[in-house]
């Protein structure tokens, strides 16, 4: 019976298996072969569904874990925490996700760091950071928008780094350097409030009008 399965869903399906069968043979046509078999997929089909090769694997293994991630937040539980444990539970979410791929990410990572691949791996690791803050529930739409996503993407990013080599319990170590990261980046926040709280405040006319008539 043939699949009925868009190439986009079929995409999501097989993404999963192709990131196990990734750590022995890398983001390659074998592992989209092996993955194909075990999902019952014709692999001229899964071929088709990767036509970028391995960067499009990687970005559907990526697309599957944020789509996990909305579904499992999508209770609305997230609401009575505070923002910094909302990313925190994301951010955990995220590395519970990963455990037993250290290898698939590692060779993931590094196919990324390709200068050839790096536009789209900004765009995958920005992706993955906006469904994060709009999780947590986020709405700016200012300048803010993009430096809370560029900075949450940092943390991601060198969390994922520090995850491949991580042989701590629990990966105890890469929880506790997120845990920092975030707490930097709520001081960062609060910090950004109170300038632009003073620049707001700030009166340009009262300025040049002491200037003309000091007080005495």
């Amino acid at each position: 019976m043939a699949d009925e399965r868009t190439l986009d869903e079929l995409r999501l399906a097989l993404a999963p298996e192709i990131a196990h069968a990734a750590i022995f043979d890398g983001w390659s046509e074998v592992a989209l072969t092996r993955a194909a078999a075990a999902e019952g997929v014709d692999a001229a089909v899964a071929r088709l569904a990767f036509p970028g090769g391995a960067m499009d694997m990687i970005d559907a293994w990526i697309e599957g874990i944020d789509r996990r991630m909305q579904q499992t937040f999508a209770d609305g539980d997230l609401g009575a925490m505070k923002v910094r444990e909302r990313i925190r539970a994301l951010l955990g979410f995220r590395l519970d996700s990963l455990a037993g791929l250290e290898e698939a990410l590692r060779r993931a990572l590094a196919i990324e760091a390709m200068p050839q691949n790096w536009p789209r791996a900004l765009r995958i690791g920005w992706r993955s950071a906006d469904r994060m803050w709009r999780l947590a529930g986020d709405t700016a739409t200012d300048y803010n928008h993009y430096t809370k996503r560029a900075l949450l993407a940092g943390i991601y990013g060198s969390a994922l780094a520090l995850l491949v080599d991580d042989r701590s319990d629990g990966k105890a170590d890469t929880r506790a350097f997120v845990d920092r990261r975030i707490d930097d980046v709520m001081k960062f926040e609060k910090a950004k409030v109170r300038v632009l709280a003073r620049r707001e405040g700030f009166d340009v006319a009262r300025f040049l009008g002491r200037l003309r008539y000091p007080a005495r």
